[in-house]
């Protein structure tokens, strides 16, 4: 397999649990570190045992550098991003893929242009609630689909210190990073947002950035809220929420509704629902969504608010596998079979679909077109928001080649 070399842009502290995973894949080579805080990359570089790049511009002006992976402040994306293509790097980014729609369709034309790679790490594809729906939808068990529901509830006090303590950049509106909740339902069904209409919560906290004048948005919602409209006729349901007073699930998709079928979820039960003519069928398939250590801590426990206390705190939402994510897990490669990936097992995967979309030459399944769908709705949702819940039309920027080659 043709080896590339991998600068790690951002030494915080998300990124620090994706720089083994690509010293470790067999498509990469060397993996730099680069962060404009020095201390920051010496630290990556003696826990890894990996070369600093001294600079960003460094990194673009290297012929020996090839592909780099975003990790910097989610509102810096976008313009990172375009830097690193013009310059001829391969981007693996974190979410989102940027604040405005307008660079959006800008990466979109220069992944055209230059045929490079980019993906956007969207963990939430991997999630087993998304992974059983989108499993279940394809086989007709829902029929058209109808309605949907998914969220991402991630309260401020549960973020990274280096998060919390940037004031200004943690009152980020929530709709600028609505890929953990969009791209559940989007990628289960295949569809895209056509319109959506947005409300959002002012934060009443005393001490609170959530304020005009106090960040560089002006933004005043902790928390929006949003229903839109699908390309597949049906519509879904989506919030985005950073006071919220909740810490697990984060990020689920909590109902699925088709013409057939209904799913539904709650904490640690999945319940599938199937018309028949004498009525409805229902069926418990939390032991195939759930984790396998959550299934049997359940099974074992002697005390059920123990269990039920650890499932609020994300006890098995790192790296325990479920069986509903076997097939994609059991395609990794032979040097990840013992390493720690996070956010549901998730990681491993992302890092995987990149390199071997780069060695490829095949387009990774979150592309610059699916990253787009899954990042523009929110954006168009918050200045729905803004306005008090006017119903908006949602940009699109087609689909991905067919021939799915760059």
């Amino acid at each position: 397999m043709k080896q590339f070399n991998v600068a790690v842009i951002g030494c915080g502290e998300f990124a620090a649990n994706f720089v083994r995973l690509f010293q470790l894949h067999p498509a990469v080579g060397e993996v730099y570190v680069c962060d404009k805080i020095r201390e920051k990359a010496e630290a990556y570089a003696a826990k890894f045992s990996c070369p600093i790049a001294d600079s960003f511009e460094e990194v673009l002006e290297r012929d020996d550098i090839h592909a780099v992976a975003v990790f910097v402040q989610r509102h810096l994306h976008g313009p990172i991003v375009k830097a690193a293509l013009n310059a001829g790097k391969h981007v693996y980014s974190a979410v989102p893929m940027a604040s405005t729609v307008e660079e959006c369709g800008e990466i979109v034309d220069l992944v055209k242009k230059t045929g490079l790679t980019y993906m956007m790490g969207e963990t939430c594809i991997y999630y087993p609630s998304s992974m059983y729906c989108k499993k279940e939808y394809e086989k007709g068990t829902f029929g058209r689909f109808v309605y949907g529901e998914s969220q991402y509830y991630h309260d401020l006090s549960h973020f990274p210190k280096d998060f919390q303590n940037d004031r200004p950049a943690s009152a980020v509106p929530p709709f600028f990073y609505p890929t953990h909740s969009t791209a559940m339902l989007l990628w289960a069904t295949g569809a895209h947002v056509t319109k959506v209409s947005a409300v959002g919560y002012r934060d009443m906290e005393e001490n609170t950035s959530f304020r005009k004048g106090e960040n560089p948005w002006d933004n005043e919602f902790s928390d929006e809220f949003s229903l839109m409209q699908l390309s597949n006729g049906g519509t879904a349901r989506v919030n985005e929420c950073r006071r919220i007073g909740w810490k697990a699930p984060s990020s689920s998709v909590s109902s699925f509704y088709g013409t057939k079928a209904g799913y539904q979820f709650s904490n640690a039960q999945h319940i599938l629902t199937k018309l028949t003519p004498a009525g409805v069928d229902l069926t418990d398939v939390s032991d195939e969504v759930n984790p396998r250590a959550m299934t049997a801590a359940k099974e074992a426990s002697e005390n059920s608010e123990t269990f039920k206390h650890k499932v609020a705190n994300h006890a098995w939402q790192w790296n325990d596998p479920s069986p509903v994510q076997d097939e994609e897990l059991a395609r990794l490669p032979e040097s990840y079979r013992d390493i720690t990936s996070g956010h549901m097992c998730s990681h491993a995967l992302l890092i995987d679909d990149f390199c071997t979309a780069m060695a490829s030459g095949k387009l990774p399944k979150v592309n610059a077109w699916l990253a787009a769908r899954f990042t523009v709705p929110g954006l168009i949702a918050h200045q729905s928001a803004v306005q008090g819940g006017v119903l908006m039309d949602v940009p699109d920027f087609g689909d991905p080649p067919d021939t799915a080659e760059l």
